[in-house]
């Protein structure tokens, strides 16, 4: 399924180690059962992480019976774009990849405020 970035191009892969994406396939693809639209690429930071897990998503514990192996500082995942706009407003959003990023993610963020936390501007 060819899906494409922010910018209208490609979309690019996000992490494979682990593996991310609402397919576990690598990349932020979504479709009409992603409920939580997992499109915006992130370099994970600790502060979103704690967030995180205050809002009751823990990514740090590993969880082996969903093949998880929890999160840390400075991986890629493909976070859901409510989530990172939550995180932004409480001041915590991390850093984000654009051209990894699914473009549904702007339906949810403003392509201007992705900018402003890109890694991958030229």
């Amino acid at each position: 399924m060819q899906q494409k970035n922010v910018f209208g191009d490609p979309i690019e892969a996000c992490c494979y180690d682990p593996i991310t994406g609402y397919f576990r396939d690598g990349f932020c693809r979504t479709d009409a059962f992603d409920q939580g639209s997992h499109t915006v690429c992130a370099s994970l930071s600790a502060a979103f992480l704690d967030f995180s897990k205050r809002q009751g998503n823990d990514l740090t514990t590993p969880r082996p019976a969903h093949n998880f192996p929890g999160l840390k500082s400075g991986q890629s995942w493909c976070l859901c774009a409510s989530r990172w706009l939550e995180a932004e407003m409480a001041g915590c959003a991390p850093r984000v990849f654009l051209r990894r990023s699914n473009m549904k993610a702007l339906d949810v963020v403003p392509m201007a405020l992705l900018k402003e936390y890109a890694l991958d501007l030229d």
